[in-house]
């Protein structure tokens, strides 16, 4: 079975027809023009909904769903995310994205090609999703994930590179994991 990943969440509709306002991650229009079909889960159970247009506005996306033709059907879901099979979203990323779930697993390198570990997770704070990294003893550092500090992102190949700068183990060592 396919695995789903959230891409938005409806949050209200706009006009009287059955349209919805969807809120997503800036830059995602193209993402959105391609689908013919989404997933919205409705008391736990899965229902897909077909797409019979899609337009933006002000950094939101305006969708007509087949199945929903009035503002009351509309508040029936309103709140709720919707999902697109793993497959479905891959397919519109370009060459230098990937999904964040991905990076579970790599293998972790240095830029000198050393092995340091493996990426054990990824968090996020306000400013930028932070790789988890576990080195080869066990004990595990965080890395910003932007290009300064993870300049190679190797989907294919299972591998990252990070910039082991002066000290980066020190400041982005995991609570609990000191020695």
């Amino acid at each position: 079975m396919s695995k789903l990943v959230s891409i938005g969440k409806i949050l209200n509709f706009h006009g009287i027809k059955g349209e919805v306002k969807v809120g997503f991650s800036a830059g995602k229009e193209s993402l959105f023009k391609t689908l013919s079909q989404v997933f919205i889960f409705q008391n736990n159970v899965k229902i897909a909904y077909d797409i019979e247009s899609v337009r933006f506005h002000k950094n939101f996306a305006i969708i007509k769903f087949k199945q929903v033709n009035s503002i009351n059907e509309v508040m029936a879901i309103k709140g709720l995310l919707i999902h697109v099979t793993e497959e479905a979203l891959k397919s519109t990323l370009e060459s230098d994205e990937f999904l964040i779930s991905d990076l579970s697993g790599l293998i972790v390198y240095d830029t000198d090609g050393e092995k340091v570990g493996t990426v054990s997770g990824v968090g996020e704070n306000k400013a930028t999703n932070l790789l988890e990294i576990e080195k080869i003893n066990g004990l595990k550092f965080m890395v910003p994930f932007v290009k300064e500090w993870v300049p190679v992102v190797d989907i294919e190949n299972g591998k990252i590179v990070v910039n082991m700068m002066d000290g980066i183990e020190s400041l982005f060592t995991t609570q609990g994991n000191q020695q």
